[in-house]
């Protein structure tokens, strides 16, 4: 082949034909969803939910729901924490265009307009989204709802620790510190002192006193790296079989965990309802749905367990060291806190605690991770609960692209691709061995072109 040569800067065409343009081939992974909600009706589903929320006559012509919907979920599978950067990456790339649906002349929604829209639709709308995916993967039986494990972790909030003021008169904190050095004798306080008082009080930020008034749902919350921060709780209900998330709520960051489990059994339960409504679906869900709940220490109580062993649901909880408890009378409770211990100790029980290392923990990594939730970039619950229910949603659609091609992101299928070329290399390289020494064993000499008998 000659080298090539830069061709001189010459007028273009006026006019160009879209055949005429330049066109990649497309992503494979890309595609492939594309062909599975296609085949589901997803765009059509979606839109008849949303279609309550557009005027027909008023304001100017909004974001197809479907396309709103197909952009979060461009966020999870390229990894993009902001709505701003979905917006970029999507006008950006030929093949996030074609997965959404777009023609070379229609621009794609800006970020705000993307904001715009998930403020417009409602949680529920969202949490149907979220059960429409979670269909799908029930209908290849990948929803047994028989175990169920839940986990939680904290997101970090979109407010500064900085900016928190007092609940009941709304002093800042630097004020604060002011006013408790002037009360001290200080008249003049530096930055040295106030950091000073601040060190020595006993007891320094209190949700129950302080609050951020841009994001008064965030609370003061250790994260799981030992810092202080505002922050958000997430908690997962994942299928013990599959690993498929079937239920997330998203409370703050501060609840404590027999407290939140309620309202996630709560959404596991109302999911798994739904999906019995269906008959093409209710034969592949396991007749004792919601028979197992797996969790770790921080879900251990007294109330907890007993609430599980009323609701008919046996219950793995890891214990935590407490001592010798003294149960004084109470020995039904005491009963089912030790049946609960001779269950974690059993075979099953052992086996269910790893697993819960794996399938619970998996969800999370996908989702917050690799998938950049961790730090938030909304404010409230419900509106973080939104973007949350669709980031899950694709993290199952994930889980079923897994199962059915092997790769569930478009850079696992990338890899898969050099994967395979790199193999195909080694195969030819390996015959082309084998081919020479076979040659030399038989006293054949081989040339470049054509194999010639001596």
């Amino acid at each position: 082949m000659a080298v090539g040569r830069r061709k001189s800067a010459k007028q273009a065409d006026l006019w160009v034909s879209t055949s005429d343009l330049a066109r990649s081939p497309g992503h494979p992974f890309y595609e492939r969803v594309n062909r599975l909600l296609a085949a589901a009706g997803f765009d059509a589903f979606v839109e008849g939910r949303c279609a309550k929320f557009y005027a027909e006559k008023l304001g100017r012509p909004g974001l197809p729901p479907s396309v709103y919907v197909r952009m979060l979920l461009v966020g999870y599978f390229e990894g993009l924490d902001s709505e701003r950067g979905i917006a970029w990456r999507c006008a950006d790339s030929l093949a996030l265009r074609s997965f959404l649906g777009l023609t070379l002349s229609e621009i794609p929604a800006d970020h705000s307009t993307v904001s715009r829209t998930r403020r417009l639709i409602d949680l529920e709308t969202h949490t149907e989204i979220f059960g429409f995916v979670l269909k799908l993967l029930a209908e290849r039986g990948l929803v047994s709802g028989k175990t169920i494990g839940i986990d939680a972790t904290t997101l970090e909030a979109n407010a500064a620790m900085k900016s928190i003021v007092r609940r009941k008169d709304g002093q800042t904190y630097d004020d604060f510190l002011l006013e408790l050095a002037k009360s001290s004798g200080i008249e003049t306080p530096t930055r040295e002192d106030l950091a000073r008082i601040d060190k020595n009080r006993a007891k320094k930020g209190s949700n129950d006193d302080w609050k951020n008034p841009h994001d008064p749902d965030a609370q003061i919350t250790k994260m799981k790296d030992g810092s202080t921060h505002l922050a958000h709780k997430a908690e997962h209900a994942v299928d013990m079989q599959s690993g498929a998330v079937l239920a997330v709520t998203i409370q703050p960051g501060a609840t404590g965990d027999t407290t939140s489990v309620y309202e996630t059994m709560a959404a596991v339960t109302k999911n798994i309802v739904e999906l019995l409504k269906d008959p093409a679906v209710a034969d592949k869900i396991s007749q004792n749905a919601l028979d197992e709940l797996v969790t770790d220490k921080g879900y251990h109580s007294n109330d907890t367990i007993s609430t599980l062993a009323n609701i008919g649901v046996r219950g793995y909880i890891s214990e935590p060291k407490r001592g010798r408890r003294k149960w004084r009378g109470d020995e039904a409770m005491r009963d089912e806190v030790y049946a609960n211990r001779r269950r974690v100790k059993g075979d099953r029980g052992k086996g269910l605690m790893r697993r819960r290392g794996e399938y619970l923990e998996r969800p999370f990594a996908h989702c917050l991770e690799s998938g950049a939730m961790r730090r938030v970039h909304l404010r409230r619950c419900d509106n973080i609960a939104k973007r949350y229910l669709v980031h899950a949603a694709a993290c199952n659609l994930a889980l079923l692209m897994r199962t059915l091609f092997g790769n569930g992101t478009p850079k696992g299928a990338a890899r898969g691709s050099r994967a395979v070329a790199a193999l195909a290399a080694a195969c030819a390289r390996w015959i082309e061995v084998c081919r020479l020494q076979i040659a030399h064993l038989v006293g054949i000499r081989l040339y470049p072109a054509t194999p010639v008998l001596p």
